[in-house]
């Protein structure tokens, strides 16, 4: 498996790049939150999954709904996906994440 990475300055920098590639319609993202990163991995290899591509900022953030304005470039925590013309995150915190754990060495060995 090999990795590629797009690191940004802030998580809004992250949810703004994946509201610009995620399909047309598509209002709800997952994100997790693992290890001091935010971030979201797609294969760039769909069909053989041979490379993965991490979209990344340092941080932490609680599990549950976020709702993003692409506007105002901001987010807030929100009880449920309710306005089509927002943008939804859920923040996932998984106990561990084996893709995630060999992304993040490869990271942190290259610093």
């Amino acid at each position: 498996m090999k990795f590629e990475f797009e690191e940004f300055s802030t998580v809004e920098e992250v949810f703004l790049y994946l509201v610009s590639i995620a399909p047309y319609m598509k209002q709800v993202l997952p994100v997790s939150s693992y290890r001091g990163y935010i971030f979201f991995i797609v294969p760039l290899t769909p069909l053989s999954g041979d490379v993965l591509m991490m979209i990344y900022a340092k941080g932490k953030m609680e599990p549950g709904i976020i709702e993003f304005d692409i506007s105002t470039k901001k987010w807030k925590n929100v009880p449920s996906v309710e306005r089509t013309d927002k943008n939804y995150f859920v923040i996932l915190t998984p106990t561990s994440d084996t893709v995630a754990d060999t992304a993040i060495e490869v990271i942190e060995s290259n610093r």
